[in-house]
């Protein structure tokens, strides 16, 4: 009787079991979308007075580092691409034949969403996470950058239990300012066990008024050569089509 009292002591005095954030935010990425993929999206922005502008692009990933996108709509942007290496990422356009730097908070669309946003890599790329909390229905993760050359500093992270997948991102910087919010919609079933987000909304104190919001028409998984990857092939990306 001693013995199993002193077990059970030892029982309730153990600590809960620790839940891994870094592995949880990995297993959220996955669930978001394959490792490497090729995906087609509608980039919507939307204007206090209502007015939008409306892009499509096409997109492919490879591994945690690389991706490219490239305009498919409107005529306007039609066949400009961007390349991300990283935390390097570059603009070409056709009329100027030749890819120029671009930076992870500007944009190459306008609007709320970053060029960080639209060139996301995975968040366990760029993030650690060193606080988790439980709650019934949902974790809550705090995010910390890992380089000076991240977007957002700080994120603030809830995901779904059941799904694991994210509901709302909250990014600050690094003194504290609440720089946006993005929220995740519609859980669509993308085949090839993809089942996700189909939209996910921003907005921001920074742009009163203003929303964007980004659909996802197509996902799924394919492997790319490295090549596809380099400034050299830019004015080539349709070719994957």
């Amino acid at each position: 009787m001693k013995k199993l009292l002193s077990l059970l002591c030892l029982v309730l005095m153990a600590p809960a079991f620790a839940i891994d954030g870094n592995a949880l935010l990995q297993q959220v990425d996955r669930n978001l979308e394959p490792e490497s993929y090729e995906m087609y999206r509608q980039l919507i922005n939307i204007e206090p007075d209502g007015s939008r502008k409306e892009f499509v692009l096409y997109s492919v990933k490879k591994g945690r580092d690389k991706l490219v996108a490239l305009f498919l709509d409107p005529p306007s942007e039609r066949d400009r691409a961007t390349l991300r290496l990283g935390d390097n990422m570059w603009l070409y356009m056709p009329s100027v034949g030749k890819p120029i730097r671009i930076t992870s908070l500007q944009s190459v669309i306008g609007g709320v969403f970053n060029n960080a946003d639209i060139l996301r890599l995975d968040y366990a790329t760029e993030y650690e996470v060193d606080e988790v909390a439980e709650e019934a229905d949902r974790y809550l993760l705090s995010l910390k950058a890992k380089t000076d050359d991240v977007a957002y500093d700080r994120l603030k992270m809830q995901v779904d239990k059941n799904s694991l997948l994210p509901t709302v991102i909250e990014c600050y910087t690094a003194s504290g300012l609440l720089i946006k919010t993005l929220t995740y919609r519609d859980i669509k079933d993308f085949g090839g066990g993809i089942k996700r987000p189909a939209t996910l909304e921003t907005d921001s104190p920074l742009y009163n008024g203003y929303k964007s919001v980004m659909v996802y028409g197509q996902i799924r998984a394919r492997a790319v050569p490295d090549e596809v990857f380099t400034l050299d092939y830019l004015p080539r990306i349709k070719e994957l089509r």
